[in-house]
């Protein structure tokens, strides 16, 4: 399932209650990798030009625990020519029409637009930009729905899948009563001021005596007091109900069959070619998750549009293979093997889930990327929890025991917040010191998204194409460089988080959680650096 981060009530009260403290930097000398500590006071607050693409500032020149790619550029890059890469996006779709990704969209050379002939003779009839293995499918079930609408055969996946499938109906239900909730005292304040949008100065203003009025005032007032007078209950009221209602209807209802309309048996990995070459999806807004990951890594870098890409020598190929709702196996090993069978030399993935009963065809495929010098970053999921221990594990995964690697071109990258300091790891972040390899940022990520438009999104599939976008820097200027090698320059090469660090999703507002040592959050304790990371490449090369 795609890693977006819906907000919720707590995640509103946590957002209005963030601020900006002392910090921890690291010193850098010009072209030496930044490593030395040193405390460093927050200059100010992020102007709203920075604010849409921290992720490219600095730590020490504007105290934000980007990954240097401005500095890269301005100290490392210039005069510097680098090659394209092809990057895969293995995601809901992606608006390749969107004005801000013009010239990053790859195009099969071997293959004639509208002819309705394959012409390369891979399987695939015009696909011109890409492969939509879904069709027309929009919704699916969560894999956990799917084991349990299979008979009980007495395993511990059905079991497993059963105790979590009820639990997180129950909370889905919750989630539909908070949000009816909501929706009926913001529609109470509508009618009461005769405004479809409203302030908290308006909200003041109310003098009625009516007890639902009344507590209309007091609920909106509150969430208005902690958020923000920016907060706009309309979008995001209206974005947390359809997420809450889409889990119902479609991820957590026995009933639906999402995959019925695709045509294709799901159990059958030899049944491969299906799906069209409408690589946005029968719904271009549906491919909302998918664009804004293309943009992260590739959106037109300073051309006064939206945010800027991490690159612009890039390709970006889409496969659409995540669903709203949980991914199938066959699919995405499907989509990798694409991926790489057209050049591909950076794959992003994010989405995930909790269940995957043909997890040996994503290892294959895995596997298979591996053997072609393709490096495949993931995002490591938004639970807020330790995804090294079992009952958390994430798929698709490098590890079949879920400790030792059976390839090393995976990367798996946690999110960190704009704030450097003990609270720097994103609350709804996975972690864990075996799975997790390293972070990146992913908390308010500005990009585009379909039908020309650009969004703020948060999510650790925000971070994987942040984290991406920096892999395929370096495939672009040290194309000798092997996957494996890519993917340890962007760990070892990383800026360290502060010594304590404080993960997982707070249950307790109302108490400071204890932060731990760094290196309980990944492999590395580190965060993604591009600055720090062409010059490693840049030193490796030359071996």
């Amino acid at each position: 399932m795609s890693h977006i981060k819906p907000f919720t009530l707590s995640a509103w009260v946590l957002l209005a209650l963030a601020g900006t403290a002392s910090v921890q930097a690291q010193v850098s000398t010009s072209k030496e990798l930044i490593i030395a500590p040193l405390a460093v006071v927050k200059k100010a607050p992020l102007s709203e030009n920075d604010l849409k693409r921290w992720s490219h500032l600095d730590l020490i020149k504007d105290s934000i625990p980007g990954m240097s790619v401005d500095k890269a550029y301005a100290e490392l890059l210039q005069g510097k020519t680098g090659q394209k890469v092809i990057v895969g996006i293995v995601d809901s779709g992606v608006d390749i029409e969107h004005p801000d990704l013009q010239g990053m969209i790859w195009t099969n050379a071997k293959e004639v637009a509208g002819n309705g002939i394959d012409d390369d003779k891979n399987g695939f009839i015009d696909d011109v930009h890409g492969w939509n293995f879904l069709g027309n499918a929009v919704h699916e079930n969560l894999e956990m729905t799917r084991v349990i609408k299979k008979k009980d055969d007495g395993s511990a996946q059905y079991k497993e899948a059963l105790a979590q499938y009820t639990k997180k109906y129950e909370e889905a239900l919750g989630g539909k009563e908070r949000i009816d909730y909501l929706l009926k005292a913001h529609k109470t304040i509508k009618t009461t001021l005769n405004k479809e949008k409203y302030s908290i100065e308006d909200l003041k203003s109310i003098t009625s005596t009516d007890e639902n009025v009344i507590n209309s005032k007091e609920i909106m007032s509150q969430i208005f007091t902690n958020v923000g007078p920016t907060f706009d209950p309309e979008s995001e009221f209206e974005e947390y109900r359809e997420y809450v209602y889409d889990q119902l209807n479609y991820n957590l209802n026995k009933e639906y069959d999402g995959r019925k309309i695709v045509g294709d048996n799901p159990e059958d990995i030899k049944d491969n070619h299906y799906g069209n070459n409408i690589v946005f999806g029968p719904d271009k807004e549906k491919a909302l998750h998918g664009t804004h990951v293309a943009g992260i890594i590739a959106q037109i870098r300073h051309n006064d549009l939206g945010g800027d890409g991490i690159t612009n020598n890039v390709e970006i190929l889409t496969v659409r293979a995540v669903p709203d709702g949980d991914e199938y196996d066959k699919d995405i090993a499907l989509a990798i093997r694409y991926a790489v069978d057209n050049g591909a030399k950076v794959i992003n993935g994010s989405f995930g889930k909790s269940f995957s009963p043909h997890k040996q065809w994503v290892y294959d495929a895995i596997k298979y990327a591996a053997k072609k010098d393709v490096l495949i970053v993931h995002a490591a999921g938004n639970d807020g929890s330790n995804i090294d221990e079992t009952k958390n594990i994430n798929f698709p995964n490098d590890a079949e025991d879920n400790v030792k690697e059976f390839a090393d071109n995976v990367l798996t990258i946690g999110a960190i917040n704009k704030a450097y300091g003990e609270n720097v790891v994103a609350g709804f972040s996975n972690f864990g010191k075996i799975n997790v390899d390293v972070f990146a940022p992913g908390e308010e990520i500005y990009a585009t998204v379909p039908n020309n438009k650009y969004k703020y999104l948060q999510g650790t599939s925000m971070a994987s194409p942040n984290a991406a976008g920096v892999a395929a820097l370096i495939r672009s200027y040290y194309p000798k460089l092997k996957a494996s090698q890519v993917k340890h320059i962007l760990m070892d090469s990383g800026v360290l988080l502060p010594a304590q660090v404080v993960l997982g999703e707070n249950p307790n507002p109302n108490e400071k959680p204890a932060p731990v040592s760094s290196s309980e959050s990944s492999k590395t304790g580190k965060m993604v650096n591009a600055y720090n990371a062409l010059l490693m490449a840049e030193k490796m090369s030359k071996k």
